[in-house]
């Protein structure tokens, strides 16, 4: 008798505490989105946002050097010119806006992450980088999407896992903003090619 007493206490008591808890969990949710639009609270990211940040920096910092390396050469397709010039300006505030979050996170900005993970964040490698800035137009052109295409499937690769294991909402929406804006240039880099 005693313990289905004390059994009924414990449930009505547990009870009480999941309405009370239940009755909370829309402000919760709405902190941590709050918390997340600014980016950087403590509790906000996880892992996955760090790792998104610590090797899309680098990435980025790659697709920008192509670019550049492509705009200094005479000749190039204005086409792909215009390209280039609007990934550099996608892509230098974002790896401004990372550097920001891992600061803010505590976190090292470091490239050593994407060591050993070249062939799936489409990396090029540093005879790639130097057979673009030795070819010249126009296969330095074809070259440039080549290379652009791959860099760009393992942008949008990475940013994919951010947007199913990251927590961070600013972080989650800038991986869909690359995986929007990356897999449009694919599609433009593709026709390019086509019509060489």
């Amino acid at each position: 008798m005693k313990r289905t007493l004390m059994s009924a206490v414990v449930l009505a008591g547990a009870l009480a505490l999941a309405g009370c808890s239940g009755s909370q969990e829309p402000a919760d949710h709405d902190m941590s989105t709050m918390a997340g639009s600014e980016s950087g609270d403590g509790a906000a990211h996880n892992e996955a946002d760090m790792m998104f940040a610590q090797m899309m920096i680098p990435h980025h910092e790659q697709a920008v050097e192509m670019a550049d390396v492509v705009l200094a050469k005479n000749g190039t397709n204005p086409e792909i010119a215009a390209l280039a010039t609007q990934i550099k300006a996608a892509q230098a505030p974002e790896i401004e806006q990372l550097g920001q979050w891992l600061d803010s996170w505590g976190a090292e900005r470091t490239a050593q992450e994407h060591d050993g993970h070249d062939a799936m964040s489409g990396m090029m490698t540093e005879e790639d980088m130097q057979a673009l800035e030795a070819a010249t137009p126009p296969e330095s052109d074809q070259l440039f999407l080549e290379q652009m295409i791959a860099h760009h499937e393992g942008a949008v690769e990475m940013a994919q896992t951010e947007i199913e294991d990251g927590s961070d909402p600013a972080a989650v929406e800038m991986a869909q903003t690359i995986v929007d804006t990356q897999t449009a240039e694919i599609g433009t880099m593709e026709d390019l090619l086509a019509s060489m």
